[in-house]
């Protein structure tokens, strides 16, 4: 009993104070800095850092997730905050107001830190400034001081932790790992503010500090990071070079990556490029760097890059993707890489497919995957053509052989299938014997029981490949299937109905697009006059051929030129397709744009020949125009197709239908060449849809679609397509319950303009006078014959029947024409389907 009430809490006695302490202290406190480690060791083994960004000084990863109270995605770091608040609770020692347990101070440490490293920075700082407040004269008081900072900068309070951090270091003496937590923690926050050159002096000061090589690597990798976001190369190699000196002392990934970061340093143009080789070698061959082979391999690409062995770069950074590294930012860089390379040879496809790789590696949104997207958008038009005018191209070539080149040119063809598939046999053969091989190796494994322990001998302890029974863990079956596949379909997307014959993807060089755009029989494919009867004879189909090839080289040309700022593949476009003989719609564009592209390459000359050209042989065009006196002529003059379309809209809005589509077709050959032309397909559509039905505007609509599929308005025409067309195809007249807005329609032959003119002016006149009712009149195209008056603001359809007899009886001798009463809706309907005799029959219902 004695010794109990000597250990009481509520007693000041050096009994009482050194129990607590000891059992605080060795017990409760020491299972909570464990438990904290643990869990810090679990934090940093988790955490991947962005090695093309300069590193956080502490490895944590912040997540964007919301945690409720009691939730904890680290138990250990729960863990650590109960031993601390038990550590308070049952060993604290505040009497009168003052803390006698010597102990405690460390406990709300422990307790501030736990939280902290559990992402709920506002009771972290709570507890940090607790110990402030209660405890000014604990050894921990700068231990407390640093840690609240570091919350204050997790909280994004930047400037109030610099400010306090220089206080403290000035303020105070502080030594060893202090130090170097203060300094390294101040740099970060100036890192944060982009005070990158007091950065480096505050992460230097805390690399000397430290105790801990592990940080001290870090830490001097971060300070070549500055220099080089600094632009000081040589400063930043020798803070490279001290993180390589440590060795084994330190992480081998930041060894690996102050060589890589070294390596991108290199002075190509000075530098030793055969040590700078053998250096990159060697760390390929070292056998301790195999987990970072994908930087290696990446940086050994970018050397073969930098000095022209395209063959070699491509090699490297296929092998770094083959690594399979977790490194997105890496996988995201070698994709697009790879895509410029391929579109840098005009091979598009698989440019395009490298760029879709890329953002599959990116943050979606960000600037750089919107940047690659647009590039990748822009491509699909690049793609589109280029298919075109390369198959066009190889068709009209084989049409322009003679009967004698022709059999020549299959003749050969067919000679390189037989070798192909002499080799493709010789393949399947040895496919064969292999799968003999493995089943033999299957077998000598012996017998299992069947089960669920024969499952886990067949699959859990062999690796896929290597006597797996099932058959994608098998990669010999798996590749015999692909090939069988491919033999017996072709080449097929992945899509739905892909078995139809139309599904194969055709190929854009000759052999593809004439051979192999048809599934043959093994004795026609080996049958030159099979190749021969593919080949159009019809002028006209010739003749669509060309036509669909110019079209196709003068949209390249413009696509390289305004979209990619690709002058010389541009140029090389609109020559290639001047040297065609093309239309004349196309001729003066091209010629046009050809002067442009001169003019930004620096050509003055051939400028110059061009613009003669165009002023001397078309003096009257506006291109013409512009060359004389650029300051004066522009594309606001009546004749562009701007002011053409403008005037067009305006007889669409006045109703002037039959007037729009007499013009609409002669404006969109003139300006086939020109972006606007698929407003004019828009407006031709949609003065077709009102003035002869729904039909006439659905197959408008499909044929802009269909034509037009690569340019944002031919997508908004499918996008009509799939979801508006359905909606309006609609022919039921609504119940006339539903809706409270009617009108009453008047019927007149469109050709008595005058009739309709009076008679409208004597309606609104009659309107004028009826009170109650907020009514309107208007002059509506009905179709090519008909024209109606149409009297609007009507509420219901007794009403509206009323009304018009109304007016009727009571203004005889002035309106006397037969009417229709109709709500809103049934009136849409109408006008959409040109069906008011459906309606009138309706009625008789």
């Amino acid at each position: 009993m004695t010794l109990v009430t000597s250990c009481s809490r509520k007693k000041n006695t050096f009994i009482s104070r050194n129990y607590h302490a000891l059992a605080a202290r060795d017990n409760i406190l020491f299972n909570g800095y464990n438990a904290l480690a643990e869990g810090r060791e679990n934090l940093n083994a988790n955490y991947t850092d962005n090695y093309w960004e300069i590193l956080p000084v502490e490895r944590m990863q912040i997540s964007e997730d919301v945690t409720l109270p009691g939730q904890s995605e680290n138990q250990n770091f729960t863990r650590a905050e109960e031993k601390a608040v038990k550590a308070i609770q049952k060993h604290g020692m505040n009497i009168q107001g003052k803390e006698y347990n010597y102990q405690i101070d460390e406990a709300y440490l422990l307790l501030g830190q736990a939280r902290y490293f559990d992402q709920r920075f506002v009771p972290a700082l709570e507890s940090f400034n607790y110990i402030l407040y209660k405890y000014p004269a604990s050894d921990k008081i700068n231990k407390a001081k640093i840690w609240r900072e570091k919350t204050n900068i997790r909280l994004e309070n930047d400037e109030l932790a610099i400010k306090n951090l220089k206080r403290l270091l000035e303020q105070e003496t502080l030594k060893d790992q202090d130090l170097a937590d203060a300094t390294a923690i101040l740099a970060q926050a100036y890192i944060n503010t982009q005070a990158l050159d007091s950065a480096l002096t505050q992460i230097d000061i805390a690399s000397k500090a430290t105790k801990s090589n592990d940080e001290r690597g870090r830490y001097r990798f971060i300070q070549g990071q500055l220099y080089n976001a600094l632009g000081d190369k040589d400063s930043a190699n020798i803070a490279f070079d001290k993180v390589i000196a440590l060795n084994r002392k330190t992480p081998r990934v930041y060894h690996i990556s102050a060589y890589i970061e070294k390596a991108k340093n290199f002075d190509y143009n000075e530098g030793n490029k055969l040590e700078f080789l053998e250096l990159l070698t060697d760390l390929e061959e070292n056998r301790e760097n195999r987990p970072f082979l994908d930087k290696i391999y990446h940086q050994i690409a970018e050397y073969h890059l930098k000095n022209q062995s395209d063959s070699l770069a491509i090699s490297y950074y296929n092998k770094s993707l083959r690594t399979d590294t977790n490194d997105n930012v890496l996988k995201a860089k070698t994709y697009q890489t790879l895509g410029d390379m391929h579109f840098d040879v005009s091979e598009y496809k698989m440019a395009g497919a490298y760029y879709d790789s890329t953002m599959l590696h990116m943050v979606t949104n960000s600037k750089p995957y919107r940047l690659i997207k647009r590039k990748r958008d822009n491509l699909e038009d690049v793609i589109y053509y280029e298919d075109i005018a390369r198959s066009n191209d190889s068709i009209l070539n084989l049409v322009s052989l003679s009967e004698a080149d022709r059999i020549t040119f299959f003749e050969a063809h067919i000679e390189k299938l037989k070798v192909e598939a002499e080799k493709e046999k010789e393949r399947l053969a040895a496919a064969e014997r292999s799968k003999g091989l493995i089943a033999a190796n299957n077998n000598s494994f012996g017998q299992k029981p069947s089960g669920l322990s024969n499952l886990k001998g067949s699959r859990g302890n062999m690796p896929p490949g290597q006597g797996s029974s099932f058959y994608f863990y098998n990669q010999t079956t798996v590749a015999y299937g692909k090939t069988e596949f491919a033999k017996i379909w072709g080449d097929r997307e992945l899509e739905d109905n892909w078995r139809w014959s139309n599904s194969v993807k055709t190929g854009t060089n000759v052999n593809t697009s004439v051979a192999e755009s048809v599934i043959a029989s093994e004795e026609e494919l080996y049958d030159p006059q099979f190749y021969l009867d593919k080949i159009p004879s019809d002028e006209k189909i010739i003749d669509s051929i060309a036509k669909g090839r110019n079209y196709a080289y003068y949209q390249l040309g413009l696509i390289y030129k305004e979209k990619f700022k690709e002058y010389p593949l541009a140029k090389d476009k609109f020559k290639q397709l001047l040297n065609n003989q093309p239309e004349e719609n196309l001729v003066l564009p091209a010629k046009y744009n050809l002067f442009k592209i001169y003019e930004l390459l620096g050509e003055d000359a051939e400028a110059n020949i061009a613009k003669n050209d165009i002023t001397t042989n078309y003096p009257e065009s506006r291109y013409a125009a512009i060359l004389n006196n650029p300051d004066a002529a522009n594309f606001s003059d009546e004749g562009s197709p701007e002011n053409i379309y403008k005037n067009l809209y305006t007889k669409f809005t006045n109703q002037e239908y039959a007037e729009v589509l007499s013009k609409v077709d002669d404006y969109i050959t003139a300006f086939e060449a020109e972006e606007i032309v698929t407003k004019f397909e828009f407006l031709k559509a949609t003065t077709l849809g009102r003035y002869q039905g729904f039909e006439a505007y659905s197959k408008a609509i499909n044929f802009i679609a269909l034509n037009y599929a690569n340019t944002e308005d031919g997508q908004q025409a499918q996008e009509i397509s799939a979801n508006v067309l359905p909606n309006l195809a609609v022919k039921e007249f609504k119940t006339d319950s539903t809706t409270n807005n009617y009108k009453v329609l008047y019927s007149f032959n469109k050709t008595n303009t005058e009739e309709v003119a009076n008679f409208t002016k004597t309606l609104n006149e009659v309107v004028a006078n009826i009170a109650h009712y907020d009514l309107s009149t208007s002059i509506d195209v009905y179709n090519p014959e008909t024209t109606f008056v149409v009297v609007h603001g009507l509420k219901s359809l007794e009403g509206a029947k009323g009304f018009a007899y109304i007016l009727k009886e009571k203004d005889r001798l002035k309106i006397t024409k037969p009417h229709i009463a109709i709500s809103s809706q049934n009136y849409k309907i109408v006008q959409i389907h040109k069906n008011l005799e459906d309606y009138i029959e309706s009625l008789k219902e």
